[in-house]
């Protein structure tokens, strides 16, 4: 091989170097994976059973929240009967029921852009007001709902209520498989509100 031909070969190296180190410089960042935690996510729903001798609050939890932020920002939870305190409270199910344990009660639905969540310093918090969709047996209905998030550390963010969350009781009443399980704990008539509690946590993953 002549000098010529070495030193080309060399220079050929060297431009190929440099473009993969100007690609590097200029390719966008990666974007944060997203997802809840499902041992530190939870609602909290406080039902007010309505009894004649009065109203009686009593709180039922859905635990292990699980689901990611898509590319485009949506979010979705579904939130199964197993989830719920309720297998621990009715004991063994009627053999016809056993097959809701796995089944989504209903689906929440909503979007938030992930690069809000990316931007956020470490002790940092924004409050976004999000549309939810609940989707239960063929039934959707959209709510907004305004949360807290707070950046506790690079890769976790907090997630609570920033005001308060009411469900109404009477749609819950309405729902044929809600209905079901209220009744079965002994609910026949539950007040109008159901406020909402949200704890969960954020990681990228």
């Amino acid at each position: 091989m002549t000098t010529q031909a070495v030193r080309s070969r060399r220079l050929a190296w060297r431009l190929a170097s440099l473009a993969l180190s100007l690609t590097g410089l200029v390719a966008p960042p990666a974007q944060a994976a997203w997802q809840l935690e499902p041992s530190r996510s939870w609602l909290e729903a406080t039902v007010i059973e309505i009894t004649p001798t009065g109203p009686v609050p009593r709180r039922h939890r859905v635990r292990e929240l699980s689901g990611h932020l898509d590319a485009d920002g949506t979010l979705r939870l579904p939130l199964r009967l197993n989830q719920t305190d309720v297998l621990e409270r009715l004991g063994p199910l009627p053999p016809w029921l056993e097959g809701m344990t796995e089944r989504p009660l209903a689906t929440l639905v909503t979007r938030l852009p992930p690069a809000r969540l990316d931007g956020l310093a470490v002790g940092e918090s924004l409050t976004e007001t999000l549309t939810f969709r609940v989707d239960a047996e063929g039934v959707r209905r959209q709510e907004p709902l305004a949360l807290r998030f707070t950046c506790e550390a690079v890769d976790r963010i907090r997630v609570a209520n920033a005001e308060r969350i009411a469900v109404d009781g009477r749609e819950l009443m309405a729902n044929p498989t809600l209905r079901t399980v209220l009744l079965l704990l002994g609910y026949e008539q539950i007040g109008d509100e159901v406020p909402v509690t949200l704890e969960a946590t954020l990681v990228d993953r």
